[in-house]
């Protein structure tokens, strides 16, 4: 069986491709139930963020499980195969390993070293276990992944200096009014990413802060948590007319912010309006960038502040990178060790087949008063060791007349000490 990772990220795939290569949480696990249902695939794990889609399988052939990936990931974005084959990106084996371990350390980041990344991680990782997808290899793999992401954070500096998508969300906010303990912010959403923006967003200051949700209890929840107000999606469209920042960051499946609704609501307002889009798919219409008066900026928008904070973090890279070669080597080493269990445990039983009936016979003989038990105890050992070395030595024999007899042998010799 072999590691195979087919995935698209930030650093290959344009914004509006990765925003249809997007998968619900019903996509993900609709998938992972074929992945179990498909004989040739042994195990699988969904991965899909904001700024990646990857196919963790485990198979016996390596062509197969790309076929397949590449199939579901173009029934699912709506894209032809031969056109995602342009920014699909593969790995296979121990590479696929590593590679997973540089996504779990944020070396594979848009954000190098953010630590959002490792709860999603966890989060497929569980999904998959919950639709019993993964077995033995991933299950081993995956919190060895996690083990990677701590150590990274915990033995080197390549957390610090935050430069998470919502820290930077807020900086630019920050670079455009200056100081933002007078604005206003209106939040789209009320997840995790939300969360983390807006706790930013409390950090320096902002007082004013609306939080919008589909669903209004979990907007209400958020809010109370940073004295915020929570608003009902229906009175989205007359608070545009009153903030000064909307940042969106929900999980539709579609925009939520259109060009016509900017349009009135820049008609009768005063000031500029910026909008910082980091949800994928994208919350809101690019062309609100053409509305005078309007600043969009998405997620690809966001590299360039991202690269001013990243200069400390880039000093580590080595660092973590020599705690991921540590690691490859130690699941390398699992690995191998799981290939000899098997035949460990065949040589074992037929040890143990040969030690019952030697010992059965040699106790039937005990029983008979005429033998001698020096005799018999002495017959027993013989016999085993001409028994349980029967095969290695006719093997041995063998290896003497083969190519590279030599070398053969003095793994025999190491073998056998």
């Amino acid at each position: 069986m072999e590691l195979t990772v087919i995935g698209v990220n930030h650093k290959e795939t344009p914004l509006e491709i990765r925003e249809k290569m997007s998968l619900t949480t019903a996509e993900r696990e609709t998938l992972l139930r074929t992945i179990k249902s498909i004989d040739k695939l042994d195990e699988g794990v969904v991965v899909s963020t904001c700024n990646r889609t990857e196919l963790y399988l485990v198979a016996k052939d390596r062509s197969y499980a790309q076929d397949f990936a590449l199939e579901k990931l173009g029934q699912l974005s709506g894209f032809n195969t031969n056109f995602l084959e342009e920014y699909i990106y593969s790995y296979y084996g121990f590479e696929a390993v590593e590679h997973l371990y540089q996504v779990a350390s944020g070396l594979d980041s848009l954000v190098i070293g953010e630590t959002q990344i490792l709860g999603q991680l966890k989060n497929a990782f569980k999904e998959a276990k919950q639709e019993k997808a993964t077995k033995k290899y991933l299950n081993k793999l995956f919190p060895e992944a996690f083990k990677v992401g701590k150590r990274a954070r915990s033995e080197t500096k390549i957390n610090q200096n935050a430069a998470s998508i919502s820290y930077v969300a807020v900086e630019l906010a920050r670079k455009i009014f200056g100081k933002l303990s007078g604005e206003t912010v209106l939040i789209l959403g009320a997840g995790e990413m939300s969360e983390l923006t807006l706790k930013s967003l409390v950090d320096y200051g902002v007082k004013g802060v609306m939080v919008a949700n589909r669903t209004y209890q979990h907007g209400q929840e958020l809010a109370a948590e940073f004295d915020g107000k929570a608003i009902t999606w229906d009175e989205v469209d007359n608070w545009i007319k009153k903030v000064d920042i909307i940042i969106g960051s929900t999980a539709a499946p579609h925009c939520v912010l259109h060009y016509d609704m900017i349009k009135e609501a820049m008609e009768s307002r005063r000031g500029p309006l910026f909008l910082i889009d980091i949800a994928v798919p994208r919350d809101m219409e690019s062309e609100v960038n053409e509305i005078p008066g309007v600043h969009l900026y998405d997620i690809d928008d966001l590299k360039e502040v991202i690269e001013e904070n990243l200069t400390e973090r880039e000093k580590e890279i080595d660092k973590v990178q020599k705690i991921i070669n540590e690691e490859v080597i130690e699941f390398k080493e699992w690995l191998n060790n799981q290939q000899c269990v098997p035949v460990i445990k065949k040589m074992r039983s037929r040890a143990e087949k040969i030690k019952e009936q030697e010992l059965n016979r040699a106790l039937a003989q005990l029983s008979d008063s005429n033998k001698d038990s020096e005799e018999v105890i002495a017959d027993l050992a013989n016999r085993l060791v001409n028994k349980v070395l029967h095969n290695p030595t006719v093997g041995i024999k063998e290896l003497a007349n083969c190519k590279q007899n030599n070398q053969k042998l003095e793994v025999v010799k190491e073998l056998f000490a």
